[in-house]
């Protein structure tokens, strides 16, 4: 996936003030995974809403140790004694998998409290996104007219604050669906054309002032004849070239890039522009 930011904080750092994320060696961008997921996570819940099989279990709503006893009990399976026997677990885990679209995409770590659900392998993952040029972080100095208390307002009326953007940058992403992960997890074809949308337009329901415009620019899409991957992912990968159009010139749009795709993909493999 290419997708860019203009004049917005794409990935705040918190080790770092909330500024944009960098690799301080080379001053290349980042966006987590983390991050990315967060955003696929917010779309499925506003699209499907309280649809059966796709809630999403990481969230701010309630605590994970109260959602899996009570998995527990929706299910009939035991709950609050230690020592869970595997089988217990097992069923306990299937019925996440069921119940929460990003437990059987994404995976999760369910192991905790006295009615565990066990731990679920993803079969979606995603890399951290990296910008394709340095980046330059800037600290803009905005006015503020409402004072959080009164005696900073008799200071006077307004204050002075910080606000940290990239004014461009591209960024790349790369992510991996395994099928044989897929059968464990149950994420169905349905699933994937859903993560698709997804991808495509986590940012349309995600602006902010902070963020500034993002958006999705190009999503391309290996499918493999094989379940085993008919070609290493790194090799379909480096089919799709980002440079410069104009080298040591500061990008500031999408069209100050080149995007080159070599259309001879490896046997059993079909390449597919989904943006």
């Amino acid at each position: 996936m290419l997708f860019d930011v203009t004049n917005g904080n794409p990935n705040g750092d918190p080790d770092a003030g909330n500024t944009p994320r960098i690799d301080p060696e080379t001053n290349f961008g980042i966006v987590t995974d983390v991050c990315l997921k967060r955003k696929v996570r917010n779309y499925v819940q506003l699209v499907k809403g309280d649809e059966p099989g796709y809630g999403i279990l990481i969230q701010p709503d309630r605590s994970l140790n109260a959602k899996f006893t009570e998995n527990y009990q929706e299910h009939g399976l035991p709950t609050g004694e230690k020592g869970k026997k595997k089988d217990v677990v097992r069923q306990a885990r299937d019925f996440m998998c069921q119940q929460y679209f990003d437990v059987r995409a994404f995976g999760a770590v369910m192991s905790t409290g006295d009615d565990p659900c066990g731990i679920v392998r993803g079969p979606v993952q995603i890399n951290f996104a990296t910008s394709l040029s340095p980046i330059l972080t800037q600290d803009i100095t905005i006015t503020r007219q409402a004072r959080t208390t009164e005696e900073r307002k008799d200071t006077g009326d307004t204050e002075m604050g910080k606000k940290s953007i990239v004014s461009y940058g591209l960024y790349r992403a790369e992510g991996y669906v395994s099928a044989p992960l897929a059968r464990i997890t149950g994420l169905s074809d349905e699933d994937v054309e859903l993560l698709w949308n997804a991808v495509i337009n986590m940012f349309e329901y995600d602006h902010s002032a902070a963020r500034g415009k993002m958006c999705m620019r190009k999503l391309y899409v290996f499918k493999h004849e094989s379940e085993l991957c008919s070609a290493p992912s790194h090799v379909l990968f480096d089919l799709i070239r980002v440079t410069p159009a104009e080298p040591g010139r500061p990008p500031r749009q999408f069209t100050d890039y080149e995007v080159t795709v070599e259309r001879s993909v490896p046997a059993g493999v079909t390449l597919t522009e989904m943006l």
